[in-house]
């Protein structure tokens, strides 16, 4: 369990997709301080999915992925360098600033729009259409990780509205239109419909 809100990025050093276990692709990433205490099967969510930590090398960590979350997510279009926000688990007591973030992407958005505003920066996205019943104005979501409230939805369009602090911490100050980002809806929302 997660609450959106990133600890700081990370930058990934090797993808590996010739596997000698069943994954489809290893990936290594540079958590910086944040690989502290960090433990062989400990959960962290990169860009908002949750992958297990499976070699610890120093500040640096592999993450096996399966074909499913590579299909399901933005995961799988990583190239080395690329920045990915971090998240460490949840932990009994810890305070729960954003929302309920499970790891679990629901799917793939696009970045249509981003306007930048003297101490804002709004970021239009296209949300699959299966999941705009899941959207709602002021409601939560998770964007490539981050606990957001959608300011606006126009059938599939759906806007979030960045602080300037959200944009260091984050991969964000790397996003321009047409990137991809990971999307989790609120499961709140999710229980409620179903």
């Amino acid at each position: 369990m997660f609450t959106g809100i990133v600890e700081g990025v990370g930058k990934v050093e090797k993808i590996s997709k010739n596997t000698k276990n069943r994954s489809a692709i290893e990936m290594t990433v540079n958590l910086g301080k944040h690989s502290k205490g960090l433990k062989i099967g400990q959960s962290v969510a990169l860009n908002g999915v949750c992958l297990t930590a499976t070699k610890l090398s120093k500040s640096s960590c592999i993450f096996e992925m399966i074909d499913e979350t590579t299909k399901k997510t933005d995961l799988g279009n990583l190239k080395v360098g690329g920045v990915v926000n971090i998240e460490r688990s949840l932990k009994a007591g810890d305070r729960l600033e954003g929302h309920f973030v499970l790891g679990h992407v629901d799917g793939v958005g696009i970045i249509k729009k981003i306007l930048k505003k003297p101490k804002e920066v709004q970021v239009w996205f296209e949300v699959p259409k299966k999941l705009s019943k899941y959207v709602v104005k002021k409601g939560s979501i998770a964007i490539d990780g981050i606990s957001l409230t959608v300011v606006d939805i126009k059938n599939t369009l759906a806007s979030v509205s960045l602080i300037p602090h959200t944009i260091e911490v984050t991969n964000f100050h790397t996003k321009k239109i047409g990137d991809k980002v990971n999307i989790e809806t609120d499961i709140l929302g999710k229980y409620i419909l179903k």
